[in-house]
């Protein structure tokens, strides 16, 4: 086998990760770095131009409250989060970024990100908490400033290393361990506190998908568990794991539904035409009171529409030629209607390329016109994340403020290692923070991070031996493919296959 280098890096802070959170945190965490001499040094296993869950683009930014519009409060969010999660969650760390959220979307506008606005340069809203963006480079747009802020306070980045285990001393992490993905390298990082946030995990369950679709998935396939994996290795607390996320998508490429439902107020129906959210609303009331609330918890509808497929009422469709057409007919006389047809047949090509390309390429392959006929939805595969409508994720403190004594441990959104802060699809019990809540929760979990070390400027230990140890075991495969190779390739014949 060829021989790996071993290349250590020592640092203060670590930042796990290359997705919204953490390019958060490398904005964050660079400011406050800066200003008392300390060093930040990011790992993704990708290309942060590319990496995470927005790595393909999105149409919209699924929170923002609208403080200094007066829309809305934080106290709201957290209502609107209670009643979608069915009171399963931490209010303390939903308010914590929904109370700083929309700063981070002033952010992305600064940078460059086109957020849609009306006539009178207010934001077009999607629903009460979602603006429309022009965003198939919103995660390029993230990323670059990311890496002008580590750039400017000196910061490292490494990028195509696949970080696996944590390095301990004690009770407190003291970094991590890792390899390249293009070459002969094992990486050591040392750090006074590490910071992660590398999304979250699918293909636990199988894809809904098949044939030449097999495999595709409406949350990232990259998004392999690493976050949970490297936080219960270091003997972090998790929590909401039952909580997983199962989203309603079109069929076969799993496009978004959200501007269907909320920015042209289309139906679903089912094979029949019926509309089960008019037809099976006593169900509702079994699950009071958080079947009784507006809007209808996530979970709940998509419970009305498996109960029509469970007594063959399916397939469901999106009626996305309805919705076109009274859009259409809302604009007055004929001219102005034909000139709003195309206006919104556009909006709806967008939305898909915009965030996903693949279900464009499908319609554009099967002649599908979204403004003459109906397309199929379902229920996807059930994903562990913590950052959209699921909740998985470690246990972490919440902030001093306003978090009750039990929830609250010395710095904000640490787990329950010493120095181990999470953000992200890896901090649980906080659902709807959505691409730019993640941003704004490595924003905070940055800035506590660098309280953390300065607080706690010792070096944690690192033993060589156990980095020796790890090194052997995530090199193993190749040493025993090396160790057996000659003897055959083939499964049946060689028993070290």
């Amino acid at each position: 086998m060829q021989n790996f280098e071993t290349v250590e890096v020592t640092t203060d802070l670590l930042i796990l990760g290359g997705g919204m959170a953490a390019c958060g945190a490398a904005v964050e965490a660079s400011y406050w770095a800066k200003k008392r001499g300390l060093k930040v040094t990011l790992v993704d296993k990708a290309a942060m131009d590319r990496s995470g869950a927005v790595a393909m683009g999105l149409s919209a930014l699924n929170m923002y409250v609208g403080v200094g519009e007066g829309d809305n409060t934080p106290e709201q969010y957290v209502d609107y989060v209670r009643n979608d999660l069915m009171g399963i969650t931490r209010e303390d760390l939903v308010y914590d970024i929904a109370r700083h959220v929309d700063s981070t979307v002033h952010l992305f506008e600064k940078w460059g990100l086109p957020i849609w606005k009306d006539e009178n340069g207010k934001y077009v809203h999607e629903g009460r908490w979602q603006l429309m963006i022009n965003g198939e480079s919103y995660k390029v747009i993230v990323a670059e400033a990311a890496k002008n802020a580590m750039k400017a306070a000196g910061g490292e980045i490494f990028e195509r290393v696949f970080v696996v285990e944590p390095l301990m001393d004690g009770d407190r992490v003291a970094g991590a361990v890792g390899f390249s993905v293009r070459e002969n390298k094992f990486y050591v990082f040392k750090a006074k506190a590490v910071l992660v946030a590398m999304g979250g995990a699918v293909h636990v369950f199988r894809p809904r998908s098949v044939g030449e679709g097999l495999g595709r998935s409406w949350y990232p396939p990259f998004n392999t568990g690493s976050s949970a994996y490297f936080t219960m290795k270091a003997g972090a607390e998790m929590t909401c794991q039952e909580v997983r996320f199962i989203p309603v998508r079109f069929k076969d490429a799993y496009g978004p539904v959200g501007a269907w439902f909320l920015l042209f107020k289309s139906r679903a129906t089912n094979a029949l035409g019926g509309d089960y959210m008019v037809e099976r609303r006593d169900e509702l009331e079994k699950w009071a009171p958080y079947g009784l609330v507006k809007p209808i918890p996530a979970n709940l509808r998509n419970w009305l529409g498996m109960l029509d497929m469970r007594e063959g009422k399916g397939p469901i469709y999106m009626r996305t030629e309805e919705a076109i057409q009274n859009i259409a007919q809302s604009a007055g006389d004929e001219k102005a209607a034909k000139k709003k047809l195309k206006e919104l047949e556009a909006e709806a090509w967008e939305d898909f390329l915009d965030m996903t390309i693949s279900q464009a390429i499908l319609w554009a392959a099967q002649n599908i016109k979204p403004e003459e006929r109906g397309s199929e939805i379902f229920a996807c595969e059930p994903y562990f994340i913590g950052s959209h409508s699921g909740a998985s994720g470690a246990w972490v403190s919440g902030p001093e403020d306003v978090a009750p004594p039990e929830y609250f441990w010395g710095y904000n959104r640490m787990a329950t290692v010493k120095g181990l802060f999470c953000a992200g699809d890896a901090a649980g019990a906080s659902s709807h923070k959505f691409s730019d809540g993640s941003h704004c929760e490595g924003r905070i979990a940055a800035k506590a991070a660098i309280a953390f070390i300065v607080d706690n400027p010792d070096q944690p230990k690192v033993d060589p031996k156990q980095v020796e140890a790890l090194k052997e075991r995530i090199l193993k495969p190749l040493a025993l493919y090396e160790q057996h190779k000659d003897l055959s390739d083939n499964p049946d014949i060689n028993p070290n296959y």
